[in-house]
């Protein structure tokens, strides 16, 4: 269930999904303005933080990694409620998006493929 292990057509419908999602919700919500932006970004700098020292020792689908990852899915929530699909595309945005990685990846390393995976496990048991 970790991200490789999806196939590539699932990846696409992930991004297209996520593309989808985000479009609709942006145009229903008035680009979001309803969203405390300033408090989403603290409160997911305050999970990296909590997260980052895990990344290296701990399994992503663990019940401590995975009751993280249900903390980043509320914060998530804020903007609108994604589907399994559209949170495995978030996971890709990370990954694929230069300035998603660099921002994820100043907690750690390694934090994107370990939140790619994370999510990826979270959106295929708890999404469903």
């Amino acid at each position: 269930m970790t991200i490789d292990s999806l196939s590539s057509s699932y990846l696409n419908e992930c991004r297209q999904a996520l593309n989808e999602e985000q479009t609709q919700s942006l145009a229903a919500n008035n680009h979001w303005e309803n969203v405390d932006r300033p408090l989403v970004h603290a409160d997911w700098d305050a999970l990296y933080k909590r997260m980052s020292p895990l990344v290296a020792s701990a399994d992503p689908g663990s019940k401590q990694i995975q009751t993280l990852i249900a903390v980043h899915y509320e914060i998530a929530c804020r903007f609108y409620v994604p589907t399994a699909r559209a949170y495995v595309g978030m996971a890709l945005h990370y990954q694929e998006d230069a300035d998603m990685a660099a921002f994820h990846n100043a907690y750690h390393s390694d934090m994107v493929p370990f939140l790619a995976d994370a999510m990826s496990i979270y959106a295929q048991t708890s999404l469903r």
